[in-house]
């Protein structure tokens, strides 16, 4: 396992590593998450074996330090990962990333064009304000103290289903309410114009069964290639494992 402090009080963002042949990919989880169980069994299929891999839990997720005086907000994980790339030599990155992960990683490559060589994003969210139907938006929806001492927690890990519930209950309550009401505030300028105005590689995959993706002409025009997975939902990597491998290492 690796760590590297990441901020005054020591606290440390921590990540497994598989060795291999550069350029790294580095594995990023969405809200509620962690990167190993969303995304090992995708590095370990026979087109994308042999590459350096980096399974990078966020602050407040998984493995990583849960500091109650962290921001938690989309440019503060951003950060945070920018300093896993500092210390672990990467350059050139191909980032694959989740959902609340997908943000975190547009805001990496526009602050620090350097580290990202290439985004595959699954159903990352582009915009403030998601839909209700969001998990995000459904955390937001209570205040800091109704969710971490009230109840909110719970009534959230009941809701999910087994799936998510079983990565939600390893993150901090206070992590995942800043990091969802963070991401529900979005960014200045958004996610998407983020997405629009970088030059480097780009594929937005989405899964069939979430819908048609908001804007996809106008991210397209902008050099944004996307994929829409048949039969898959939101977990694109768990609907089907092949197609998205596929993706990933650039064969569809």
């Amino acid at each position: 396992m690796h760590e590297v402090r990441f901020d005054a009080r020591g606290s440390r963002v921590r990540w497994t590593e598989v060795e291999g042949a550069e350029p790294a990919r580095v594995y990023v989880h969405g809200l509620g998450a962690n990167s190993t169980a969303y995304h090992a069994h995708i590095a370990a299929r026979p087109e994308l074996a042999g590459r350096r891999s980096l399974f990078v839990d966020l602050p407040g997720h998984g493995l990583s330090d849960r500091p109650a005086d962290f921001g938690y907000t989309l440019e503060d994980h951003a950060g945070v990962l920018a300093s896993v790339f500092d210390q672990a030599r990467l350059t050139g990155v191909e980032v694959v990333a989740h959902s609340m992960g997908g943000s975190v990683a547009i805001v990496l490559a526009y602050r620090r064009p350097d580290l990202v060589s290439r985004l595959v994003l699954t159903e990352a969210n582009l915009d403030p304000h998601p839909p209700a139907t969001a998990g995000s938006s459904g955390i937001a929806t209570y205040s800091e103290d109704e969710f971490v001492r009230g109840g909110g927690f719970a009534r959230v890990l009941e809701r999910v289903g087994t799936e998510w519930s079983a990565t939600m209950r390893l993150t901090d309550p206070v992590a995942l309410h800043r990091s969802a009401t963070g991401l529900v505030a979005g960014t200045h300028p958004t996610m998407r114009r983020m997405l629009m105005g970088l030059t480097t590689e780009r594929v937005y995959v989405q899964g069939e069964l979430s819908g048609e993706v908001a804007g996809e002409s106008e991210l397209t025009a902008s050099g944004v290639r996307v994929v829409t997975v048949p039969d898959a939902g939101h977990n694109v990597m768990f609907d089907d494992a092949e197609t998205f491998a596929g993706v990933v290492a650039g064969r569809l």
